[in-house]
């Protein structure tokens, strides 16, 4: 039987070997780098399902609920055992998060942030390169240490490890019998376990489940933020589908390249500025049309639903003309709005099982 690790569980046996923990909010970040200081990052998307009065009385209403989580699950304490907070300036709401955790509560733990440029030239990269610097001697003062450069780039090694293991799995998916709901419980455990654990849990999964002839299931592609609620996979696979193209910005958008060389943060740099396109980085509708079709067309995919957690404005901007090319090549598309806080709606399910329906 299958035991899937729990983010409680691998936060305590950290700490519990000496560890130290850091909250990172959404989404792209130099995890290797906190590796070498000994600090496990733990990932947080929301979390979903939980109350969020709370965080209404320092945020808007009409921010996303992703936002509105986070802000929540801290102000409720569930972020004590955690030594540091990490806040990249992936949007306007979490740069508007980070603000108040700097400006405003000010909690125990050293807040952080991260920029990440929105474009892929020669001088981002260096602009990049220098910003994870500039976090490497943060951490340098805040604990005493300083990992040297093979240090660095043993972890970084181990992360791209973790990245083939996980791209593997996804590259495979429609060889892997088992459900939509576990496999994605499966690979969202790399939010928040160490790599060398992802990646042998991982492969113990890829040789459990794999299989010789593919799922005979009609595949289709899930883009957008978040798979929450993650009740739309039971939905999907009674519908006889499953997701075969991923493109979530919790793991498909984070299949980060291996490029080489001996300078940890210009390597790190690199692998961030090259993942691939996605709204944070305010690719082109080009780019991104492109991905998706190539996607499509390799899991035979003639289907895409884009999950979009509601206000959540970079995901919205591409949706018309993205929308528009996928139409224009034969392939389908719908918009699912969705609260991470709440469940699916019958309308939204209803929507969701007569477009899966056109699929088949």
């Amino acid at each position: 039987m299958l035991n899937i690790p729990s983010r409680n569980e691998s936060i305590k046996k950290f700490k519990a070997n000496g560890g130290g923990i850091v909250a990172v909010t959404p989404y792209h970040y130099p995890k290797a780098l906190f590796r070498a200081f000994n600090i496990l990052p733990v990932e947080l998307w929301g979390p979903p399902k939980i109350n969020t009065l709370q965080s209404k009385a320092h945020i808007q209403t009409y921010i996303c609920s992703v936002a509105h989580s986070i802000l929540a699950f801290y102000l409720q304490g569930n972020l004590d055992l955690c030594d540091f907070i990490l806040i990249p300036h992936t949007c306007d709401s979490l740069q508007g998060l980070g603000s108040i955790f700097l400006d405003f509560i000010k909690p125990k733990q050293k807040v952080l942030t991260f920029y990440m440029p929105r474009e892929r030239r020669s001088v981002d990269i260096s602009f990049l390169s220098k910003e994870i610097e500039k976090l490497y001697n943060q951490l340098c003062e805040f604990t005493g240490k300083k990992p040297d450069y093979e240090e660095l780039l043993r972890h970084i090694e181990i992360e791209e490890n973790a990245t083939r293991m996980l791209k593997k799995l996804l590259s495979e998916r429609q060889y892997l019998d088992i459900e939509d709901y576990k496999f994605y419980s499966i690979i969202r455990t790399k939010e928040f376990l160490p790599a060398e654990e992802f990646i042998e849990f991982a492969n113990n999964v890829y040789l459990m489940y794999k299989t010789d002839k593919p799922i005979n299931k009609t595949p289709i592609i899930l883009s957008g933020l978040l798979p929450e609620p993650m009740e739309i996979f039971k939905i999907i696979n009674e519908k006889n589908g499953f997701v075969a193209g991923d493109d979530l910005a919790i793991t498909g958008r984070r299949l980060y390249p291996p490029p080489e060389g001996s300078n940890p943060f210009i390597r790190l740099a690199k692998s961030l500025i090259f993942s691939p396109p996605e709204p944070s980085r305010g690719d082109n509708v080009e780019a991104r049309l492109q991905n998706l079709l190539e996607m499509a067309e390799r899991t035979n995919s003639k289907g895409v639903i884009f999950y979009i957690v509601t206000f959540c404005e970079q995901e919205y901007f591409y949706l018309p003309q993205l929308r528009k090319g996928l139409r224009e090549e034969g392939i389908k598309s719908i918009l699912i709005d969705t609260d991470i806080n709440q469940e699916l709606s019958q309308q939204a399910i209803t929507r969701l099982e007569v477009f899966l329906e056109t699929l088949q």
